[in-house]
């Protein structure tokens, strides 16, 4: 054999080396793209361990809201959350869930802060506190980290429990989790509500509670 064939055989034999490497890795790929998303599913409007402020006991909707504390519409459809929950509460399951928007500069904190009171079994009592005093604190570019962690004071908690919480990665991604899985559910702002699984167009608090209504005489 001559020079130059052996030179040809070599070449033939790197190229057909580097495709199958080539045609491994597209394929390691798509099995690795696969176990991603089977790891994580389609995005959900309720899971296991989202909040629920109030269980139903003969359930017959469920109204989600993603919320941002710091939201001034959020707060003005706050009192018809609680009255729905309030006068339906043996029929209409309420769930929250975090949806701190990036441009709030305490948003994301305020969501820390209610995750870790959660900890300690006092979720509702900080959900109701942040909206009572956001007229204080909302629209601060300053941190506002001390004050929320005044509230827990107040409530009484386990101080050392809390500031451990707040410093807890995974309290960050719970929130962090709530946001995302929102964004992919279509959520642009806040509040923005689900009635039994579907998204629900309300301009005002008059539209939220005649749907709920609505969904609750079917």
């Amino acid at each position: 054999m001559t020079t130059r064939r052996i030179l040809q055989s070599v070449l033939l034999l790197g190229v057909a080396g580097l495709l199958a490497i080539l045609v491994w890795f597209i394929l390691s790929s798509g099995t690795d793209d696969a176990d991603a998303s089977a790891q994580s599913g389609d995005p959900q409007v309720v899971r296991e361990d989202s909040h629920v402020i109030n269980q139903a006991p003969d359930e017959k909707a469920v109204l989600v809201e993603f919320l941002d504390f710091e939201c001034e519409v959020c707060r003005a459809y706050y009192p018809t959350v609680e009255q729905l929950r309030e006068q339906y509460s043996d029929e209409l399951t309420l769930v929250i869930r975090y949806f701190p928007i990036p441009s709030h500069a305490n948003a994301n904190n305020a969501a820390i802060a209610v995750e870790a009171a959660a900890r300690q079994g006092e979720l509702e009592a900080m959900y109701q506190q942040m909206y009572a005093t956001q007229a204080d604190w909302g629209e601060a570019r300053d941190s506002k980290a001390h004050v929320f962690r005044g509230f827990a004071e107040e409530m009484g908690l386990d101080m050392a429990q809390y500031d451990a919480d707040v410093a807890d990665p995974k309290v960050a991604a719970r929130v962090q989790r709530d946001f995302d899985e929102g964004r992919a559910l279509g959520v642009g702002g806040t509040p923005t509500f689900f009635l039994d699984g579907e998204k629900v167009s309300v301009e005002n608090p008059g539209d939220l509670t005649r749907a709920v209504e609505a969904a609750l005489a079917q």
